[in-house]
Protein backbone atom coordinates (compact mmCIF):
# COMPACT_ATOMS: atom_id res chain seq x y z
CA UNK A 1 0.00 0.00 0.00
CA UNK A 2 2.75 2.32 0.60
CA UNK A 3 4.30 1.62 -2.40
CA UNK A 4 1.09 2.79 -4.63
CA UNK A 5 0.54 5.56 -2.40
CA UNK A 6 4.25 7.06 -3.27
CA UNK A 7 3.38 5.85 -7.19
CA UNK A 8 0.15 8.53 -6.51
CA UNK A 9 2.29 10.89 -5.53
CA UNK A 10 4.68 10.40 -8.58
CA UNK A 11 1.77 10.76 -10.62
CA UNK A 12 0.59 14.13 -8.87
CA UNK A 13 3.79 15.37 -8.97
CA UNK A 14 3.91 14.77 -12.98
CA UNK A 15 0.78 16.13 -13.54
CA UNK A 16 1.54 19.43 -11.67
CA UNK A 17 4.42 19.93 -14.02
CA UNK A 18 2.34 19.20 -16.76
CA UNK A 19 -0.78 21.02 -16.20
CA UNK A 20 0.65 23.79 -14.39
CA UNK A 21 4.21 24.24 -15.38
CA UNK A 22 5.18 23.91 -11.86
CA UNK A 23 7.54 21.91 -9.72
CA UNK A 24 6.25 20.26 -6.65
CA UNK A 25 8.52 16.99 -6.13
CA UNK A 26 6.66 14.32 -4.99
CA UNK A 27 7.76 13.85 -1.13
CA UNK A 28 6.59 17.53 -0.65
CA UNK A 29 2.89 16.26 -1.32
CA UNK A 30 0.45 15.26 1.65
CA UNK A 31 -2.03 12.78 0.80
CA UNK A 32 -4.67 11.00 2.91
CA UNK A 33 -6.94 8.23 3.01
CA UNK A 34 -10.14 9.05 1.58
CA UNK A 35 -13.00 9.60 4.33
CA UNK A 36 -15.61 7.00 4.36
CA UNK A 37 -18.51 8.98 3.24
CA UNK A 38 -16.36 10.00 -0.08
CA UNK A 39 -15.45 7.74 -2.87
CA UNK A 40 -11.79 7.35 -3.30
CA UNK A 41 -8.94 5.69 -1.74
CA UNK A 42 -6.35 8.88 -1.43
CA UNK A 43 -7.06 12.51 -0.91
CA UNK A 44 -4.33 15.72 -2.33
CA UNK A 45 -5.53 18.44 0.04
CA UNK A 46 -5.17 21.23 -2.72
CA UNK A 47 -5.32 24.14 -0.45
CA UNK A 48 -1.83 23.79 -0.16
CA UNK A 49 -1.31 24.20 -3.51
CA UNK A 50 -2.67 27.67 -4.01
CA UNK A 51 0.32 30.04 -3.55
CA UNK A 52 2.54 28.02 -5.64
CA UNK A 53 0.18 27.52 -8.64
CA UNK A 54 -1.63 30.66 -8.76
CA UNK A 55 -5.43 28.96 -8.92
CA UNK A 56 -8.37 28.09 -6.34
CA UNK A 57 -7.97 24.48 -4.53
CA UNK A 58 -11.10 23.54 -6.38
CA UNK A 59 -9.83 24.68 -9.36
CA UNK A 60 -6.68 22.59 -8.64
CA UNK A 61 -8.48 19.78 -7.88
CA UNK A 62 -10.61 19.76 -10.85
CA UNK A 63 -7.81 19.84 -13.02
CA UNK A 64 -5.36 17.41 -12.15
CA UNK A 65 -8.34 15.27 -11.47
CA UNK A 66 -9.45 15.20 -15.18
CA UNK A 67 -5.10 14.79 -16.28
CA UNK A 68 -4.41 11.89 -14.08
CA UNK A 69 -7.83 10.39 -15.28
CA UNK A 70 -6.82 10.90 -19.14
CA UNK A 71 -3.25 9.96 -18.70
CA UNK A 72 -2.66 7.48 -15.36
CA UNK A 73 -4.33 3.69 -16.11
CA UNK A 74 -4.20 3.34 -11.97
CA UNK A 75 -6.64 6.37 -11.56
CA UNK A 76 -9.87 5.41 -12.48
CA UNK A 77 -12.37 8.31 -11.25
CA UNK A 78 -12.31 11.47 -9.46
CA UNK A 79 -14.07 13.67 -6.98
CA UNK A 80 -13.39 17.13 -5.85
CA UNK A 81 -15.08 18.18 -2.26
CA UNK A 82 -13.98 22.06 -1.41
CA UNK A 83 -10.29 21.88 -0.93
CA UNK A 84 -9.80 17.99 -1.32
CA UNK A 85 -9.15 15.87 -4.66
CA UNK A 86 -10.31 12.16 -4.33
CA UNK A 87 -8.65 9.69 -6.19
CA UNK A 88 -10.40 6.37 -7.26
CA UNK A 89 -7.54 3.75 -8.24
CA UNK A 90 -8.49 1.31 -10.84
CA UNK A 91 -9.65 -2.18 -10.13
CA UNK A 92 -7.10 -3.76 -12.36
CA UNK A 93 -4.46 -1.79 -10.04
CA UNK A 94 -6.18 -3.67 -6.42
CA UNK A 95 -5.53 -6.48 -8.49
CA UNK A 96 -2.05 -6.41 -9.25
CA UNK A 97 -1.75 -5.27 -5.08
CA UNK A 98 -3.85 -8.35 -4.27
CA UNK A 99 -1.59 -11.18 -6.48
CA UNK A 100 1.89 -9.19 -5.08
CA UNK A 101 0.53 -9.31 -1.24
CA UNK A 102 -0.65 -13.16 -1.91
CA UNK A 103 3.01 -14.22 -3.17
CA UNK A 104 5.09 -12.61 -0.26
CA UNK A 105 6.16 -15.21 2.42
CA UNK A 106 4.57 -15.19 5.77
CA UNK A 107 6.62 -13.72 8.05
CA UNK A 108 8.24 -11.22 5.87
CA UNK A 109 9.55 -8.30 8.03
CA UNK A 110 8.09 -5.08 7.58
CA UNK A 111 11.09 -2.53 7.17
CA UNK A 112 11.09 0.68 9.18
CA UNK A 113 14.74 1.65 10.13
CA UNK A 114 13.67 1.28 13.54
CA UNK A 115 16.21 -0.24 16.24
CA UNK A 116 17.18 -3.68 15.81
CA UNK A 117 19.21 -5.09 19.21
CA UNK A 118 15.57 -4.61 21.70
CA UNK A 119 14.80 -5.74 24.63
CA UNK A 120 11.36 -5.91 26.67
CA UNK A 121 11.27 -6.35 30.29
CA UNK A 122 7.64 -7.01 31.27
CA UNK A 123 5.53 -8.77 33.81
CA UNK A 124 8.03 -7.86 37.10
CA UNK A 125 6.12 -10.17 39.37
CA UNK A 126 6.66 -9.77 43.02
CA UNK A 127 7.40 -12.79 44.54
CA UNK A 128 4.80 -12.41 47.82
CA UNK A 129 1.70 -12.78 45.86
CA UNK A 130 0.00 -14.01 42.92
CA UNK A 131 -0.64 -11.87 39.88
CA UNK A 132 -3.79 -9.80 39.34
CA UNK A 133 -5.58 -8.31 36.67
CA UNK A 134 -3.28 -5.47 36.29
CA UNK A 135 -0.33 -8.23 35.72
CA UNK A 136 -2.29 -9.64 32.87
CA UNK A 137 -2.31 -6.15 30.98
CA UNK A 138 1.59 -5.66 31.53
CA UNK A 139 2.12 -9.34 30.96
CA UNK A 140 -0.39 -8.99 27.47
CA UNK A 141 1.33 -5.66 26.44
CA UNK A 142 4.84 -6.45 27.07
CA UNK A 143 4.50 -9.48 25.37
CA UNK A 144 2.83 -7.73 22.00
CA UNK A 145 5.26 -5.13 21.98
CA UNK A 146 7.92 -7.69 21.98
CA UNK A 147 5.92 -9.45 19.12
CA UNK A 148 5.29 -6.30 17.09
CA UNK A 149 8.70 -5.25 17.02
CA UNK A 150 10.35 -8.98 15.96
CA UNK A 151 8.02 -8.13 12.99
CA UNK A 152 10.12 -5.17 12.15
CA UNK A 153 12.91 -7.31 11.85
CA UNK A 154 14.19 -6.90 14.84
CA UNK A 155 16.36 -9.11 17.65
CA UNK A 156 13.58 -8.91 20.23
CA UNK A 157 14.82 -10.27 23.86
CA UNK A 158 11.78 -10.82 26.36
CA UNK A 159 13.47 -10.30 29.62
CA UNK A 160 11.75 -10.87 33.32
CA UNK A 161 12.90 -9.09 36.40
CA UNK A 162 11.68 -11.16 39.32
CA UNK A 163 11.00 -8.69 42.19
CA UNK A 164 12.57 -11.78 45.01
CA UNK A 165 14.02 -9.99 47.56
CA UNK A 166 12.95 -6.75 49.60
CA UNK A 167 10.85 -5.87 52.62
CA UNK A 168 7.74 -6.46 50.66
CA UNK A 169 8.86 -10.35 50.58
CA UNK A 170 10.25 -9.93 54.33
CA UNK A 171 6.76 -9.30 55.03
CA UNK A 172 5.29 -12.71 53.70
CA UNK A 173 8.19 -14.22 54.97
CA UNK A 174 8.19 -13.37 58.52
CA UNK A 175 3.80 -13.96 58.62
CA UNK A 176 4.71 -17.32 57.31
CA UNK A 177 7.42 -17.69 60.24
CA UNK A 178 4.54 -16.66 62.86
CA UNK A 179 1.39 -18.03 61.12
CA UNK A 180 2.32 -20.54 58.76
CA UNK A 181 2.93 -23.76 60.86
CA UNK A 182 5.19 -25.63 58.33
CA UNK A 183 1.69 -25.04 55.94
CA UNK A 184 2.52 -25.90 52.04
CA UNK A 185 1.23 -25.88 48.91
CA UNK A 186 1.08 -29.42 48.35
CA UNK A 187 -0.15 -30.27 51.86
CA UNK A 188 -2.57 -27.41 51.65
CA UNK A 189 -3.84 -27.65 48.07
CA UNK A 190 -3.27 -24.08 47.18
CA UNK A 191 -1.36 -23.13 44.18
CA UNK A 192 2.33 -21.97 45.81
CA UNK A 193 1.85 -17.89 44.76
CA UNK A 194 -1.37 -17.70 46.30
CA UNK A 195 -0.14 -19.48 49.61
CA UNK A 196 2.65 -16.99 49.78
CA UNK A 197 0.02 -14.26 48.69
CA UNK A 198 -1.99 -15.12 51.40
CA UNK A 199 0.94 -14.57 54.36
CA UNK A 200 1.54 -11.23 52.81
CA UNK A 201 -2.21 -10.07 53.66
CA UNK A 202 -2.07 -11.80 56.89
CA UNK A 203 1.29 -9.78 57.40
CA UNK A 204 -0.89 -6.22 56.56
CA UNK A 205 -3.86 -7.33 59.37
CA UNK A 206 -1.33 -7.53 62.26
CA UNK A 207 0.29 -5.19 61.19
CA UNK A 208 -2.89 -2.45 60.92
CA UNK A 209 -3.62 -3.79 64.48
CA UNK A 210 -0.20 -2.84 66.10
CA UNK A 211 -0.61 0.34 64.65
CA UNK A 212 -3.95 1.05 65.06
CA UNK A 213 -2.51 -0.28 69.10
CA UNK A 214 0.17 2.25 69.27
CA UNK A 215 -1.82 4.97 68.28
CA UNK A 216 -4.69 3.98 70.72
CA UNK A 217 -1.87 4.53 73.51
CA UNK A 218 -1.12 8.35 71.69
CA UNK A 219 1.94 7.23 69.29
CA UNK A 220 1.79 9.78 66.36
CA UNK A 221 0.84 7.32 63.02
CA UNK A 222 4.00 8.03 61.05
CA UNK A 223 5.84 6.74 64.23
CA UNK A 224 3.57 4.16 65.06
CA UNK A 225 3.77 2.50 61.38
CA UNK A 226 7.82 2.43 61.82
CA UNK A 227 7.98 1.39 65.03
CA UNK A 228 5.32 -1.29 64.91
CA UNK A 229 7.13 -4.72 66.26
CA UNK A 230 6.09 -6.58 63.00
CA UNK A 231 7.68 -3.62 60.99
CA UNK A 232 11.03 -3.41 63.14
CA UNK A 233 10.75 -6.95 63.12
CA UNK A 234 11.07 -7.24 58.92
CA UNK A 235 13.03 -5.12 58.37
CA UNK A 236 15.51 -6.99 60.94
CA UNK A 237 14.98 -9.71 58.58
CA UNK A 238 15.37 -8.02 55.23
CA UNK A 239 19.39 -6.73 57.04
CA UNK A 240 19.64 -10.40 58.01
CA UNK A 241 19.31 -11.64 54.54
CA UNK A 242 21.64 -9.12 52.90
CA UNK A 243 23.76 -10.42 55.65
CA UNK A 244 23.44 -13.95 54.26
CA UNK A 245 21.98 -15.16 57.13
CA UNK A 246 21.51 -18.73 56.00
CA UNK A 247 18.25 -19.78 58.08
CA UNK A 248 16.47 -16.43 56.23
CA UNK A 249 17.95 -17.63 52.80
CA UNK A 250 16.60 -21.01 53.12
CA UNK A 251 13.33 -19.74 54.32
CA UNK A 252 13.37 -17.36 51.42
CA UNK A 253 14.22 -19.89 48.92
CA UNK A 254 11.88 -22.47 49.76
CA UNK A 255 8.79 -19.73 49.73
CA UNK A 256 10.62 -18.12 46.19
CA UNK A 257 10.59 -21.51 44.79
CA UNK A 258 6.41 -22.34 45.61
CA UNK A 259 6.13 -18.98 43.79
CA UNK A 260 7.99 -19.56 41.20
CA UNK A 261 6.07 -22.99 40.31
CA UNK A 262 2.34 -21.20 40.67
CA UNK A 263 3.85 -17.96 38.40
CA UNK A 264 5.03 -20.61 35.63
CA UNK A 265 1.80 -21.98 35.36
CA UNK A 266 0.03 -18.82 34.73
CA UNK A 267 2.24 -17.97 32.39
CA UNK A 268 1.45 -20.93 30.54
CA UNK A 269 -2.02 -20.79 31.08
CA UNK A 270 -1.79 -17.02 29.51
CA UNK A 271 -0.08 -17.86 26.65
CA UNK A 272 3.47 -15.42 27.70
CA UNK A 273 6.65 -16.58 27.52
CA UNK A 274 10.60 -14.71 28.22
CA UNK A 275 13.72 -15.67 26.92
CA UNK A 276 15.95 -14.24 30.05
CA UNK A 277 15.05 -13.79 33.82
CA UNK A 278 16.85 -11.62 36.50
CA UNK A 279 16.53 -11.31 40.15
CA UNK A 280 16.98 -8.87 41.75
CA UNK A 281 18.65 -11.03 44.56
CA UNK A 282 21.44 -11.13 41.80
CA UNK A 283 21.29 -7.50 40.18
CA UNK A 284 20.92 -5.12 43.31
CA UNK A 285 24.81 -6.24 44.18
CA UNK A 286 25.94 -4.51 41.16
CA UNK A 287 23.56 -1.49 41.69
CA UNK A 288 25.63 -1.32 44.97
CA UNK A 289 28.67 -0.91 42.69
CA UNK A 290 27.23 1.79 40.41
CA UNK A 291 26.44 3.64 43.65
CA UNK A 292 30.03 3.28 45.10
CA UNK A 293 30.78 4.60 41.68
CA UNK A 294 28.39 7.63 41.78
CA UNK A 295 30.21 8.56 45.29
CA UNK A 296 33.74 8.51 43.93
CA UNK A 297 32.55 10.31 40.61
CA UNK A 298 30.88 13.14 43.18
CA UNK A 299 27.62 12.95 41.41
CA UNK A 300 25.97 10.95 44.45
CA UNK A 301 26.50 12.23 47.97
CA UNK A 302 25.73 11.00 51.85
CA UNK A 303 24.05 12.38 54.35
CA UNK A 304 24.93 12.72 57.59
CA UNK A 305 22.80 8.91 58.58
CA UNK A 306 24.98 7.53 55.65
CA UNK A 307 22.68 6.77 53.29
CA UNK A 308 23.36 7.94 49.91
CA UNK A 309 21.48 10.54 47.63
CA UNK A 310 21.39 11.96 44.14
CA UNK A 311 20.32 15.46 43.45
CA UNK A 312 18.17 15.80 41.03
CA UNK A 313 16.42 18.96 41.25
CA UNK A 314 18.61 20.65 37.89
CA UNK A 315 16.76 17.71 35.67
CA UNK A 316 13.75 18.89 37.40
CA UNK A 317 13.11 16.15 39.60
CA UNK A 318 14.20 16.11 43.43
CA UNK A 319 16.80 14.04 45.59
CA UNK A 320 16.49 10.30 45.23
CA UNK A 321 17.49 7.84 47.83
CA UNK A 322 19.57 5.09 46.35
CA UNK A 323 20.71 2.86 49.78
CA UNK A 324 19.49 3.25 53.05
CA UNK A 325 21.56 4.25 55.95
CA UNK A 326 21.81 0.84 57.21
CA UNK A 327 23.33 -0.18 53.97
CA UNK A 328 20.23 -1.52 52.45
CA UNK A 329 19.30 -1.59 48.90
CA UNK A 330 16.29 0.48 47.47
CA UNK A 331 14.03 -0.26 44.12
CA UNK A 332 16.44 2.47 42.29
CA UNK A 333 19.56 0.37 43.27
CA UNK A 334 18.71 -2.80 41.53
CA UNK A 335 17.18 -1.05 38.73
CA UNK A 336 20.94 0.50 37.73
CA UNK A 337 22.25 -3.00 38.38
CA UNK A 338 19.83 -4.83 35.89
CA UNK A 339 19.97 -2.19 33.05
CA UNK A 340 24.12 -2.70 33.32
CA UNK A 341 23.17 -6.49 32.86
CA UNK A 342 21.09 -6.26 29.88
CA UNK A 343 23.29 -3.71 28.27
CA UNK A 344 25.88 -6.40 29.47
CA UNK A 345 24.12 -8.94 27.61
CA UNK A 346 22.78 -7.92 24.79
CA UNK A 347 24.05 -4.84 23.95
CA UNK A 348 20.77 -3.15 23.31
CA UNK A 349 19.36 -0.01 20.99
CA UNK A 350 16.43 -0.09 22.51
CA UNK A 351 15.32 -1.10 26.25
CA UNK A 352 11.83 -1.26 26.88
CA UNK A 353 10.44 -1.45 30.03
CA UNK A 354 6.69 -2.22 30.94
CA UNK A 355 5.17 -0.30 33.92
CA UNK A 356 2.66 1.16 34.92
CA UNK A 357 2.19 5.33 35.41
CA UNK A 358 2.54 5.08 38.64
CA UNK A 359 6.08 4.71 38.44
CA UNK A 360 6.66 7.44 35.83
CA UNK A 361 8.11 9.19 38.41
CA UNK A 362 10.71 6.61 39.46
CA UNK A 363 12.06 5.82 35.71
CA UNK A 364 12.40 9.63 35.28
CA UNK A 365 14.91 8.90 38.35
CA UNK A 366 16.39 6.16 36.94
CA UNK A 367 17.20 7.48 33.00
CA UNK A 368 18.70 10.68 34.91
CA UNK A 369 20.76 8.60 37.55
CA UNK A 370 22.27 6.22 34.43
CA UNK A 371 23.11 9.85 32.76
CA UNK A 372 24.69 11.47 35.92
CA UNK A 373 26.66 8.31 35.64
CA UNK A 374 27.62 8.74 32.18
CA UNK A 375 26.29 5.22 30.87
CA UNK A 376 26.09 4.52 27.05
CA UNK A 377 22.51 2.98 27.48
CA UNK A 378 20.71 5.54 29.18
CA UNK A 379 18.81 6.70 26.41
CA UNK A 380 18.35 3.79 25.08
CA UNK A 381 15.45 3.34 27.63
CA UNK A 382 12.15 3.96 26.83
CA UNK A 383 9.21 3.32 29.71
CA UNK A 384 5.89 1.94 28.09
CA UNK A 385 4.18 3.55 30.56
CA UNK A 386 0.48 2.13 31.09
CA UNK A 387 -3.03 3.09 33.03
CA UNK A 388 -4.20 0.79 35.38
CA UNK A 389 -7.14 -1.03 35.08
CA UNK A 390 -10.10 -0.68 37.10
CA UNK A 391 -13.49 -2.67 37.82
CA UNK A 392 -16.72 -1.59 37.93
CA UNK A 393 -16.36 -2.22 42.11
CA UNK A 394 -13.51 0.04 42.21
CA UNK A 395 -9.51 0.29 42.47
CA UNK A 396 -7.52 -3.26 43.25
CA UNK A 397 -5.20 -3.02 46.54
CA UNK A 398 -2.98 -6.00 47.03
CA UNK A 399 -2.30 -5.88 50.40
CA UNK A 400 -5.92 -5.43 51.54
CA UNK A 401 -6.57 -8.70 49.65
CA UNK A 402 -8.93 -7.08 47.14
CA UNK A 403 -7.13 -7.65 43.80
CA UNK A 404 -8.85 -9.35 41.18
CA UNK A 405 -6.74 -12.83 40.75
CA UNK A 406 -5.61 -13.52 37.32
CA UNK A 407 -6.05 -16.92 37.48
CA UNK A 408 -9.43 -17.02 38.96
CA UNK A 409 -10.18 -14.08 36.52
CA UNK A 410 -9.11 -16.19 33.53
CA UNK A 411 -11.31 -19.35 34.63
CA UNK A 412 -13.92 -16.70 34.89
CA UNK A 413 -13.56 -15.57 31.04
CA UNK A 414 -12.69 -19.10 30.18
CA UNK A 415 -16.62 -20.02 31.98
CA UNK A 416 -18.10 -17.15 29.98
CA UNK A 417 -16.97 -17.82 26.51
CA UNK A 418 -17.86 -21.46 27.35
CA UNK A 419 -21.84 -19.80 27.88
CA UNK A 420 -21.83 -17.50 24.92
CA UNK A 421 -20.20 -20.55 22.60
CA UNK A 422 -23.03 -22.78 23.68
CA UNK A 423 -25.90 -19.94 23.63
CA UNK A 424 -24.65 -19.29 19.69
CA UNK A 425 -24.40 -22.99 18.81
CA UNK A 426 -21.23 -22.72 17.29
CA UNK A 427 -19.71 -26.13 18.82
CA UNK A 428 -21.42 -28.60 16.66
CA UNK A 429 -19.00 -31.25 15.07
CA UNK A 430 -16.68 -31.13 17.91
CA UNK A 431 -15.41 -33.17 20.54
CA UNK A 432 -15.35 -32.60 24.43
CA UNK A 433 -11.83 -31.95 23.75
CA UNK A 434 -11.62 -29.85 20.99
CA UNK A 435 -15.01 -27.71 22.62
CA UNK A 436 -12.67 -27.70 25.61
CA UNK A 437 -9.79 -25.65 23.87
CA UNK A 438 -12.19 -23.79 22.00
CA UNK A 439 -13.47 -22.41 24.98
CA UNK A 440 -10.12 -21.79 26.31
CA UNK A 441 -8.57 -20.18 22.88
CA UNK A 442 -11.57 -17.88 22.77
CA UNK A 443 -11.95 -17.06 26.56
CA UNK A 444 -8.27 -16.19 26.68
CA UNK A 445 -8.73 -14.34 23.18
CA UNK A 446 -11.34 -12.43 24.71
CA UNK A 447 -9.33 -11.30 27.76
CA UNK A 448 -6.57 -10.23 25.82
CA UNK A 449 -8.07 -8.10 22.60
CA UNK A 450 -9.85 -6.59 25.58
CA UNK A 451 -6.94 -5.30 27.43
CA UNK A 452 -5.13 -4.66 24.33
CA UNK A 453 -7.81 -2.88 22.48
CA UNK A 454 -7.17 0.04 24.66
CA UNK A 455 -4.67 2.44 24.00
CA UNK A 456 -1.79 1.59 26.86
CA UNK A 457 -1.40 5.08 28.48
CA UNK A 458 -5.15 5.39 29.10
CA UNK A 459 -6.45 4.08 31.79
CA UNK A 460 -9.00 1.77 31.41
CA UNK A 461 -12.61 -0.83 32.69
CA UNK A 462 -12.41 -3.97 32.47
CA UNK A 463 -15.71 -5.66 32.02
CA UNK A 464 -15.50 -9.48 31.71
CA UNK A 465 -19.12 -10.01 29.98
CA UNK A 466 -18.80 -7.45 27.58
CA UNK A 467 -15.25 -9.10 26.45
CA UNK A 468 -16.80 -12.31 25.44
CA UNK A 469 -19.49 -11.50 23.30
CA UNK A 470 -19.27 -12.86 19.82
CA UNK A 471 -20.39 -9.77 18.24
CA UNK A 472 -18.81 -6.27 18.22
CA UNK A 473 -15.33 -5.05 19.18
CA UNK A 474 -14.23 -7.99 21.08
CA UNK A 475 -11.80 -10.33 20.53
CA UNK A 476 -14.12 -13.76 20.05
CA UNK A 477 -15.93 -11.61 16.24
CA UNK A 478 -12.39 -11.73 15.00
CA UNK A 479 -11.88 -14.83 16.34
CA UNK A 480 -15.45 -15.88 14.06
CA UNK A 481 -14.83 -14.30 11.56
CA UNK A 482 -11.54 -16.57 10.80
CA UNK A 483 -13.05 -19.52 11.60
CA UNK A 484 -15.92 -18.67 9.09
CA UNK A 485 -12.87 -18.13 6.43
CA UNK A 486 -11.55 -21.65 7.50
CA UNK A 487 -14.61 -23.16 6.65
CA UNK A 488 -15.15 -21.33 3.46
CA UNK A 489 -11.31 -22.89 2.67
CA UNK A 490 -12.50 -26.15 3.57
CA UNK A 491 -15.73 -26.05 0.92
CA UNK A 492 -12.98 -24.77 -1.67
CA UNK A 493 -10.63 -27.47 -1.02
CA UNK A 494 -13.34 -30.02 -1.23
CA UNK A 495 -15.14 -28.61 -4.55
CA UNK A 496 -11.69 -28.03 -6.08
CA UNK A 497 -11.48 -24.43 -6.62
CA UNK A 498 -7.80 -23.33 -6.24
CA UNK A 499 -6.53 -20.13 -4.04
CA UNK A 500 -3.96 -19.63 -6.66
CA UNK A 501 -5.63 -18.84 -9.56
CA UNK A 502 -4.89 -16.01 -11.85
CA UNK A 503 -7.12 -13.40 -11.43
CA UNK A 504 -5.70 -10.68 -13.95
CA UNK A 505 -8.36 -11.21 -16.13
CA UNK A 506 -11.29 -10.02 -14.17
CA UNK A 507 -12.68 -6.89 -15.18
CA UNK A 508 -14.33 -5.38 -12.52
CA UNK A 509 -14.38 -5.88 -8.76
CA UNK A 510 -17.34 -5.69 -6.70
CA UNK A 511 -16.84 -1.85 -4.37
CA UNK A 512 -16.60 -4.93 -0.82
CA UNK A 513 -13.74 -6.77 -2.89
CA UNK A 514 -11.76 -3.19 -3.32
CA UNK A 515 -12.21 -2.36 0.06
CA UNK A 516 -11.55 -6.21 1.32
CA UNK A 517 -7.69 -5.73 -0.89
CA UNK A 518 -7.20 -2.25 0.80
CA UNK A 519 -7.48 -3.48 4.23
CA UNK A 520 -5.38 -6.29 3.54
CA UNK A 521 -2.83 -3.66 2.08
CA UNK A 522 -2.65 -1.87 5.35
CA UNK A 523 -1.12 -4.47 7.48
CA UNK A 524 2.26 -3.58 7.08
CA UNK A 525 1.59 0.40 7.98
CA UNK A 526 -0.35 -0.88 10.96
CA UNK A 527 2.68 -3.18 12.23
CA UNK A 528 4.74 -0.08 11.36
CA UNK A 529 2.82 2.47 13.53
CA UNK A 530 2.31 0.18 16.12
CA UNK A 531 6.01 -0.63 16.19
CA UNK A 532 6.99 3.27 16.28
CA UNK A 533 4.37 4.32 19.11
CA UNK A 534 4.69 0.78 21.34
CA UNK A 535 1.21 0.24 21.09
CA UNK A 536 -1.17 -2.99 20.30
CA UNK A 537 -4.02 -1.09 20.62
CA UNK A 538 -2.67 -0.10 16.73
CA UNK A 539 -2.84 -3.72 15.45
CA UNK A 540 -6.06 -4.58 17.32
CA UNK A 541 -8.14 -1.71 15.69
CA UNK A 542 -6.47 -2.91 12.20
CA UNK A 543 -7.75 -6.82 12.54
CA UNK A 544 -10.90 -5.38 13.61
CA UNK A 545 -11.27 -3.55 10.73
CA UNK A 546 -9.84 -6.66 8.74
CA UNK A 547 -12.61 -8.67 10.05
CA UNK A 548 -15.82 -5.53 9.63
CA UNK A 549 -14.65 -5.77 6.06
CA UNK A 550 -14.58 -8.96 5.41
CA UNK A 551 -18.19 -9.66 7.19
CA UNK A 552 -19.55 -6.83 4.62
CA UNK A 553 -17.67 -8.39 1.69
CA UNK A 554 -19.26 -12.12 2.77
CA UNK A 555 -22.85 -10.83 3.16
CA UNK A 556 -22.84 -8.57 0.23
CA UNK A 557 -21.27 -10.84 -2.79
CA UNK A 558 -21.52 -14.43 -3.47
CA UNK A 559 -18.96 -17.40 -3.25
CA UNK A 560 -19.99 -20.55 -4.42
CA UNK A 561 -22.95 -19.79 -6.08
CA UNK A 562 -20.83 -16.98 -8.22
CA UNK A 563 -21.32 -18.69 -11.98
CA UNK A 564 -18.21 -16.95 -13.50
CA UNK A 565 -14.96 -19.92 -12.70
CA UNK A 566 -12.43 -16.89 -12.15
CA UNK A 567 -14.19 -14.76 -10.23
CA UNK A 568 -15.22 -17.62 -7.94
CA UNK A 569 -11.61 -18.47 -7.24
CA UNK A 570 -11.06 -14.95 -6.87
CA UNK A 571 -13.14 -14.85 -4.08
CA UNK A 572 -11.96 -17.82 -2.58
CA UNK A 573 -8.25 -16.56 -3.04
CA UNK A 574 -9.31 -13.47 -1.05
CA UNK A 575 -10.95 -14.90 1.92
CA UNK A 576 -7.24 -16.94 2.26
CA UNK A 577 -5.82 -13.99 2.44
CA UNK A 578 -7.87 -12.63 4.37
CA UNK A 579 -7.57 -15.57 7.06
CA UNK A 580 -3.49 -15.33 6.55
CA UNK A 581 -4.13 -11.62 7.46
CA UNK A 582 -6.02 -11.86 10.61
CA UNK A 583 -4.20 -15.06 11.87
CA UNK A 584 -0.88 -12.82 11.41
CA UNK A 585 -2.28 -9.71 13.31
CA UNK A 586 -3.75 -11.68 16.06
CA UNK A 587 -0.41 -13.71 16.55
CA UNK A 588 0.95 -10.02 17.05
CA UNK A 589 -1.48 -9.74 20.11
CA UNK A 590 -0.92 -13.23 21.47
CA UNK A 591 -4.18 -14.57 20.27
CA UNK A 592 -4.88 -17.99 18.68
CA UNK A 593 -7.35 -18.08 16.03
CA UNK A 594 -9.42 -21.13 15.95
CA UNK A 595 -10.47 -22.58 12.54
CA UNK A 596 -13.86 -24.32 13.77
CA UNK A 597 -16.48 -23.03 15.64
Amino acid sequence: MQQLENDIKAALSTAIQQVFGAEVPAPQLTIQPTRKEFAGTFTLVTFALTKALGKGPEQIGQALGEWLTQNDARVSGFNVVKGFLNLEIADAQWLQLFTALRQQPDNTPVQTGGPQQVVVEYSSPNTNKPLHLGHLRNNFLGYSVAEILKATGATVTKANLVNDRGIHICKSMLAYQRYGHGETPQESGIKGDHLIGKYYVLFEKHYREQVRQLQAEGVAEDIAKRQAPLMTEAQEMLQAWEQGDEEVLQLWRQMNGWVYEGFDETYQTIGVDFDKYYYESETYLLGKERVEEGLQKGVFFKKEDGSVWVDLKEEGLDEKLLLRADGTSVYITQDLGTAELKYQDFGYDLSVYVIADEQNYHMQVLKAVLKKLGKPYADAIYHLSYGMVDLPSGKMKSREGTVVDADELVREVVAAAKEATLAKGKTEGLTEQEAEQLYHTLGLGALKYYLLKVDPKKRMLFNPEESVSLEGHTGPFIQYSHARISAIRRKAAELGISETADVQTIASLHITESEMVQELARYGTAVAEAARTFSPAIISQYVYDVAKAYNRFYTEVSIFTEPDEVKRAFRVALSAQTGRTIKAAMRLLGIEVPDRM
